[in-house]
């Protein structure tokens, strides 16, 4: 199923690359859109802090349940068609999301974006599997996730500069002007591959009972959620509330996150490649660094940790999402490429449920103490049930590799 690429073969994998990987730049950036202008919104539609929260947290809902139903379209329609229709949904979500003036229709945006974006990432995913050769493609993966985030960059300063100066309709019009951008190059760009034999009508059973599936979709849940929820919402208030910083300190360290996980992800990418039996030992490493690292902030006498042991968290937490991207080597490696699109949405959707819980139990916990160290101290039991989850299935999966002949006996971590 996958090309050895030379030469003019290989200039065109890389076109069709990068077509996937803009439009994923772009969804992360549609993505991003309504959690950098918080005072616009509350003032355009007249509501408060709580409704915009529920707003964002129904765009991500939407994301994580159409996962699984999007793998298996991707799976039977193929990764260019899949693209093509995320564009135009989001297209039009921003469209009428620029237009509204109510919480109702921009909730109803929201949900259209969510859904585009839904459609985005795992066809993706599928257009590295299929094209690239099986050792280079944890490191192409974690590459695609990094270049990816830049469209959290252009939803920042761009956005907000847009704001003030065009207001808000205009705004959001080249906002959906993007996705038509992304839209076009894709069509223009992109080449689908089929698999060489259809999907089962049984796929999403096929692809669950997998035990390599569940070995990546714990391996996401846990070590993705932690770095997700300080990332997108509980970071900048432990930061500077529950610890004392400035805002522009708690930017330089919520930046410094984001910029050592675009530093980590290719190294982790290198490494899972390289030696593919060492994957669940990269996974439980994480785990323990990033326990240790929340222990040490936690426990610290009187409650306000000093800077350094901060800067470690921050590093700790920087490992956590190419951690996560590992999750989707494994939904390769252990199923057929008709079914790939299932296995990852599977991966990727419990990923994303382990964020929403956990955002969910640090607000209920932070609402009934008021404190941080109980709030944050409810990420244990998902670290503990995780890794005895990975170490459970990493066993399944390798009595199953060696059952199975079309399964490589180097597959398991």
């Amino acid at each position: 199923m996958h090309v050895v690429h030379s030469g003019n073969n290989g200039r065109k994998l890389l076109i069709y690359w990068a077509a996937g990987v803009l439009a994923y730049m772009v969804a992360v950036f549609q993505r991003q859109s309504v959690g950098v202008t918080g005072i616009e919104a509350a003032a355009r539609f007249g509501v408060g802090a709580t409704a915009l929260s529920t707003l964002a947290m129904l765009q991500l809902l939407v994301y994580a349940a159409m996962q699984i139903p999007v793998g298996v379209l991707v799976d039977r329609l193929g990764s260019k068609r899949m693209l093509l229709v995320g564009a135009a949904v989001m297209a039009l979500g921003q469209l009428l999301f620029a237009f509204s003036t109510s919480l109702l229709p921009a909730a109803a945006g929201r949900v259209l974006v969510g859904c585009g974006d839904a459609m985005t990432f795992i066809s993706v995913i599928r257009v590295v599997n299929v094209w690239f050769p099986p050792r280079r493609n944890p490191l192409i993966v974690q590459l695609t996730s990094i270049i990816g985030q830049l469209g959290a960059v252009g939803a920042a300063v761009p956005l907000i500069s847009s704001l003030h100066a065009y207001g808000w309709t205009p705004t959001f019009l080249w906002a959906a002007g993007l996705a038509v951008v992304a839209l076009a190059v894709v069509a223009a760009a992109l080449r689908d591959r089929r698999p060489e034999r259809a999907p089962a009508a049984s796929g999403v059973r096929a692809a669950w009972a997998e035990p390599g599936t569940r070995l990546g979709m714990w391996t996401h849940a846990a070590t993705q959620s932690s770095a997700a929820a300080f990332t997108m919402l509980w970071g900048y208030p432990f930061l500077v509330q529950g610890h004392g910083l400035s805002p522009n300190t708690a930017g330089v360290l919520l930046s410094a996150l984001t910029l050592l996980g675009m530093a980590c992800g290719p190294l982790l990418g290198y490494l899972a490649g390289r030696f593919p039996l060492r994957r669940s030992r990269m996974v439980l490493t994480i785990i323990a660094i990033t326990a240790g690292a929340w222990t040490l902030v936690l426990l610290w006498p009187g409650g306000h940790a000093p800077l350094w042991t901060l800067g470690l968290l921050t590093v700790a937490l920087a490992t956590n999402g190419p951690g996560a991207v590992i999750g989707f080597d494994y939904a390769r490696t252990f199923n057929p490429a008709e079914r790939i699109g299932v296995a990852t949405g599977i991966v990727n959707g419990g990923g994303f449920a382990a964020t929403m819980c956990l955002i969910a139990l640090l607000g209920i916990i932070m609402d009934l103490q008021g404190d941080f160290r109980w709030a944050f101290a409810v990420q244990y039991p998902i670290w503990l049930l995780g890794a005895v989850q990975v170490i459970r299935y990493r066993a399944r999966a390798r009595r199953a590799a060696l059952r199975t002949p079309a399964v490589p006996a180097t597959a398991p971590a």
